[in-house]
């Protein structure tokens, strides 16, 4: 949550440059959110609304409503990437690892606000897999989780790494859909088929 730091009786006014930091700051919060509740549509006044600012701002903080999408993908998924891959000091067992996604992907799907996989929406909605928009959703999911994916695989010996990486990657991406519009529960169902999955790839450790 952003904090105005212009109340009453505090120090004097701030430089329009940190007005504007602000600016964009609760813009780009309110798009996170809303962009990944109500999909890509949503309208640019709901987007003003939330963030307490007027379209004009909106426009020249960003060019189009493109634009702050894009920007708000990019900043999703420093918070989403912390929350679904390991940490540093996480087992070094890439079986380990690989499982950890999942667990934490059952976590989040128990939300009452998920809505499924926030990369993966944006270029079913689109329908123009050259957008670029749908471009940068795919870079940021092949960068930082089919990437993640093949790197454990390949420190797994996996018999296939680019199989196995296909494998999970499909599955989390039918697995977070399902959950994303309440037609399944993942709790245990993820996970179970990752492992075996793995397990079929070779990986024991």
């Amino acid at each position: 949550m952003t904090v105005d730091k212009a109340a009453s009786g505090a120090a004097p006014q701030a430089p329009e440059t940190t007005v504007e930091g602000s600016q964009r700051e609760r813009l780009l919060n309110a798009a996170v959110d809303l962009f990944y509740r109500e999909g890509v549509d949503v309208a640019a006044s709901a987007l003003c609304r939330s963030a307490g600012i007027s379209k004009k701002s909106m426009y020249q903080l960003f060019e189009s409503k493109n634009a702050l999408l894009a920007a708000a993908l990019e900043r999703r998924i420093v918070t989403d990437a912390a929350f679904l891959l390991p940490p540093r000091d996480f087992s070094p067992s890439p079986r380990a690892r690989l499982l950890h996604v999942f667990r934490q992907l059952e976590k989040f799907a128990m939300s009452p606000d998920y809505r499924g996989c926030a990369y993966l929406a944006p270029q079913v909605e689109l329908k123009d897999p050259a957008h670029p928009v749908s471009l940068l959703a795919a870079r940021i999911k092949r960068e930082h989780l089919e990437g993640f994916f093949r790197t454990e695989a390949e420190r797994g010996n996996a018999t296939d790494p680019d199989l196995l990486t296909r494998q999970l990657v499909t599955l989390y991406d039918g697995a977070s859909t399902r959950a994303g519009i309440g037609a399944d529960n993942l709790r245990g169902l993820a996970v179970t088929t990752a492992e075996t999955l793995i397990q079929a790839a070779g990986i024991e450790h």
